[in-house]
């Protein structure tokens, strides 16, 4: 088995800020306030989430509306889509000196490949392109939680979603809880050997706004804002 490769710093004059966590865990909601309260910071910020390109999408509702991924194929399909958003969304304001605020990263990858059985050294390879976030913040939540929050927003729980393509259980809701047990003990690990910032994500949205502004303002001392970027222009 080979190790797993740690990714490479960006190297760019913006600054990446990573979100990740289980469904449910609030990443969404914190991660569009922060991006609010940066803007209102006067920052230049860029926001962007997981499958929003549009290379891949047809192929990948397809391929799961007739049941025909793989894991494999499945785990190519995002890192293509990923590749795609990488280079059209994320780059660009990273080389102009954004700040990106990235809802999922590469690491929602690592994570639900390898729950899917995929070679966490081999998913983490296809990958090498992405570059290390500046920070990434990782909203752990039992997975009780998640499942309580995911019924509680009436939002249909989906066959991928519950990993019913892997066969652990025929019961949508006792697959979910399994598949996503598998996920957190992922980002367990990835929060260990990535150095993830991990976020109490049990607490209220108050609180937890509150600590990730703590936590950003220390990454942006002495970073340019719009106004200024446009004086010193």
């Amino acid at each position: 088995m080979s190790p797993e490769r740690p990714l490479p710093s960006h190297g760019y004059p913006g600054r990446l800020l990573v979100f990740e966590g289980l469904d449910g865990s609030g990443k969404s909601t914190q991660a569009a306030l922060i991006g609010k309260w940066l803007q209102s910071q006067g920052y230049r910020v860029f926001f962007t989430e997981w499958n929003s390109s549009e290379l891949t999408a047809e192929t990948i509702r397809r391929g799961k509306k007739k049941n025909l991924l793989t894991p494999t194929t499945f785990s190519l399909l995002h890192a293509t889509d990923f590749a795609d958003r990488f280079e059209r969304k994320i780059l660009p304001p990273l080389r102009a000196g954004y700040v990106v605020v990235c809802d999922r990263y590469a690491f929602t990858a690592f994570v639900r490949d390898a729950a899917r059985g995929c070679e966490p050294a081999w998913v983490r390879n296809i990958y090498s392109f992405a570059p290390r976030p500046d920070r990434v913040f990782y909203f752990r939540v039992p997975v009780s939680v998640s499942l309580k929050r995911k019924i509680a927003s009436r939002l249909k729980i989906n066959y991928y979603e519950a990993g019913m393509d892997l066969g652990l259980s025929d019961d949508l809701q006792e697959s979910y809880e399994r598949f996503q047990t598998r996920l957190k003990h992922e980002y367990d690990r990835l929060a260990r050997t990535d150095g993830f910032t991990v976020i109490d994500a049990t607490r209220n949205v108050e609180a937890i706004q509150r600590a990730l502004r703590t936590e950003v303002r220390p990454l942006l001392a002495g970073f340019p804002t719009g106004e200024r970027l446009m004086h010193d222009g």
